[in-house]
């Protein structure tokens, strides 16, 4: 029994010990691809910054395409456990709400929480999906991704009551979009230095006088 519970602890401090490899391999991949732009970021200097060999990298991603996929993974929900971003805390908020008015400030809330993590990873597969075309494929699913997911919130503002007269729910998504975007976000936040509290308040005002009978 004891030498059976040995091997146990063994096994689970091995996978502990991997994960944690993995997660410092992707918080290198980020200051990297932040710093040098995703073609700048070589696998030897991701190695190099994760305290690891490269080996140690491809065995773990298999190339710089996988880790930057891992990367937008967990900057989406903000962790690496392999959860959809719409079941998570804040997007079941949202949907639980039963007010029009509520449901938007919660959305916007989880919006910030959301694009100041990813609104940089974001910037990374523009500007490298116009030279390589399999981030150029990624960058296309994560924009059609997120459309679907303004949809999804549409619908939920849509059980709790009617939406502005004359607005569609095609239109209403098509709108949101945009505005919830990681372009704006990095404008406004970054460029225009807005602070949490006034990117908040104007996304929820332009939102609701938009949307919102």
């Amino acid at each position: 029994m004891l030498f059976g519970l040995g091997r146990v602890i063994t096994s689970s401090c091995r996978k502990e010990q991997a994960l944690q490899t993995r997660r410092q391999i992707i918080e290198a991949a980020r200051s990297l691809f932040i710093a040098r732009g995703y073609s700048g970021a070589i696998i030897e200097a991701i190695a190099q910054q994760a305290g690891a060999a490269a080996e140690t990298v491809y065995a773990a991603f298999w190339n710089k395409r996988a880790i930057l996929s891992k990367l937008l993974d967990t900057s989406l929900v903000g962790d690496d456990l392999p959860i959809p971003l719409l079941e998570w805390q804040g997007p079941k908020a949202v949907m639980a709400e039963t007010d029009q008015h509520r449901q938007t400030e919660l959305f916007v809330n989880d919006i910030y929480m959301i694009m100041s993590r990813v609104a940089p990873i974001f910037e990374i597969m523009r500007v490298a999906a116009e030279t390589e075309p399999d981030i150029a494929g990624m960058f296309q699913s994560l924009l059609n991704e997120r459309a679907q997911n303004m949809i999804v919130f549409v619908r939920t503002l849509i059980k709790n009551g009617p939406l502005r007269e004359g607005v569609t729910p095609e239109d209403a998504s098509d709108t949101v979009w945009p505005l919830t975007s990681g372009e704006v976000f990095t404008l406004l936040n970054t460029t225009r230095g807005w602070s949490e509290e006034k990117y908040k308040h104007w996304l929820v005002d332009a939102l609701t006088r938009i949307l919102l009978p």
